[in-house]
């Protein structure tokens, strides 16, 4: 697998600038092995989803996003928890891109989700409704191992910088994982 190379599109539900799970998201594409290139997505300039947007013409930062999606090999999540289910600014993305027919741009893209979160579970419930969300939508989910970073202040620090080692070690054989689960997903839908 070593001249194989994959272009992993990060998407970030959390639009702060300090976001814990802006600053997960990058510690990933740190912890990536050797083939694997991450780019983030930026998705704070989305319109909010409207049918009548819509039959106007797809907005800039819609088809620009969509452009993007295609062009991955695969999508890596950074899904804040709000109220115990998916941020806005990341269900109205899905809601976008959902739209484009025939094919909509997450059918048979292999996935992974991380999320970071100041309180103890870490965005677990979140997680799972972006799974469910997206498993609709033909998202090929990494099933494990699942990186939930709870209490997230304590773990990591203002410059984004990983200071616990079980969450670099567990973060580290997720991306390894998900190297493997690519080319599977890859091979399985080629």
């Amino acid at each position: 697998m070593a001249d194989l190379s994959y272009r992993i599109l990060g998407i970030c539900g959390s639009l702060r600038a300090k976001s814990y799970n802006l600053m997960a998201l990058k510690i990933a594409g740190s912890l990536m092995p050797a083939g694997m290139a991450l780019e983030i997505a930026t998705i704070g300039d989305l319109p909010l989803y409207n049918h009548d947007v819509q039959e106007k013409g797809f907005p800039a930062p819609v088809t620009r996003l969509r452009d993007q999606v295609l062009a991955a090999d695969a999508l890596l999540f950074a899904s804040p928890e709000y109220n115990w289910s998916v941020s806005a600014p990341l269900k109205n993305l899905i809601d976008w891109l959902s739209r484009f027919k025939p094919t909509v741009p997450f059918q048979d893209k292999p996935a992974a989700v991380i999320s970071a979160t100041q309180g103890p579970l870490g965005g677990a419930r979140g997680q799972y409704d972006l799974r469910r969300i997206l498993d609709g939508l033909g998202v090929h989910w990494l099933r494990k191992p699942e990186i939930f970073i709870g209490m997230a202040q304590n773990k990591i620090d203002a410059e984004g910088r990983l200071l616990d080692e079980p969450t670099r070690k567990i973060m580290t054989e997720q991306m390894a994982a998900f190297r493997d689960w690519i080319g599977r997903v890859k091979r399985a839908y080629a």
